[in-house]
């Protein structure tokens, strides 16, 4: 298992302990905005709640002496069933911000989706990570208002050897987060939206009692984005299509006509529109709709292995992690991040061990209970 240095007093030995140091580290806005949802955070806590829900029924006297957690993603490997969910904003959490996240996950053998709203470039997370040529990264668009801000950002990760664009399309304006809108939140004079300065000098400003990132979506993102503009996504570059923000069946279905290979079950972390469904609820029903016509992975509550087993075992092809990434990124750095993967990594190997489970292959339905609590 990777550890935390040893100059750090405390050890957290699973996630939860992680957000509760990270508080140690972070300014009040900083943690604000990462840990917070929209208005009564009612999906924020709804998404951990769902997991509870659901019982595991474990198989005995199966032979899990040798287990396996690889698979693959849109036929890129992965050496565990995860990958870094797209979060803005990750110096503020450490200095290496997004650089850091990026050679944790490399170095672990799984994905990450860089943010558009980065505060590191999409060519300096792409050269940190030479040294992995074999690394799965993806890039996560917002479609600005400007096409040809957009068209840019595109085909920077094209060049800079992106494998897939991750459009967020829960997102046509934002949530409104009552913390951030408090703070009024802002970035620190010293960090910069690193995709998107470079290109049209778009940056996160102070606005007097309102979120500066409020204002940015309402400005500078284009609510009128449809199914009909995916077409145009695509002709724009040859990278696959992933979808993030899907919580219905017919909107799924919709995704797969229109192109896309993989869709990202999601409410954005409760971020969004406070009262929406929970992402594994969501998901239980979205699997039997698209019947395997598109990789589905989920985003949102993961904290524990068991988690990751529930959402295989529901038809989920990999999860996302996000929060807990940067708490392990304030605590520690590149180290911390890797070290909240490790953690996750044992987490699965054993629950899996205990549920009669060998490979990924043999996680299936069959281990739930569904209950209500």
């Amino acid at each position: 298992m990777t550890a935390v240095p040893n100059e750090h007093r405390f050890q957290p030995i699973n996630l939860f302990e992680y957000e509760k140091l990270a508080k140690d580290y972070l300014s009040q806005m900083a943690l604000d905005y990462y840990s917070s949802g929209a208005w009564d955070e009612i999906t924020l806590r709804d998404n951990r709640t769902a997991f509870e829900r659901i019982k595991l029924r474990p198989r005995v006297l199966v032979d899990v002496s040798d287990r396996h957690l690889n698979t693959s993603i849109l036929g890129q490997p992965l050496q565990l069933p995860l990958l870094i969910a797209p979060m803005a904003f990750q110096c503020l959490a450490h200095p290496d911000g997004e650089v850091a996240t990026a050679l944790a996950a490399a170095s672990a053998g799984i994905g990450m989706i860089l943010s558009t709203m980065a505060t590191k470039s999409i060519e300096e997370v792409a050269s940190a990570c030479e040294q992995f040529p074999d690394s799965v990264r993806w890039f996560q668009l917002y479609i600005h208002k400007d096409r040809g801000l957009t068209r840019a950002l595109v085909e920077k990760a094209y060049k800079s050897g992106y494998e897939a664009l991750c459009l967020t399309v829960d997102a046509p304006v934002l949530g409104q987060r009552e913390k951030d809108r408090r703070n009024e939140f802002a970035l620190p004079l010293d960090l910069h939206l690193a995709n998107l300065a470079t290109i049209s000098g778009l940056d996160i400003s102070h606005e007097k009692g309102e979120s500066g990132l409020f204002t940015y979506f309402a400005q500078q993102l284009n609510p009128a984005v449809t199914w009909k503009d995916l077409e145009w996504l695509q002709s724009i570059s040859p990278l696959p299509l992933v979808l993030k923000g899907i919580l219905r069946p017919d909107d799924a279905l919709r995704a797969v006509e229109y192109g896309a290979q993989a869709i990202i079950v999601s409410n954005h972390g409760g971020r969004q529109l406070d009262g929406a469904i929970a992402s594994l609820d969501a998901l239980a029903e979205i699997i039997p709709a698209v019947n395997g016509r598109v990789e589905v992975l989920l985003d949102g509550g993961i904290r524990r292995g068991t988690d990751i087993l529930k959402a295989l075992a529901l038809g989920a092809k990999a999860v996302l992690i996000g929060r807990p990434i940067l708490w392990g990124l304030a605590v520690a750095g590149k180290a911390g991040v890797s070290h909240v993967i490790s953690l996750l990594q044992d987490e699965l190997n054993i629950a899996m061990a205990l549920s009669g489970c060998a490979k990924l292959q043999d996680i299936d339905a069959s281990l739930l209970k569904f209950t209500r609590i």
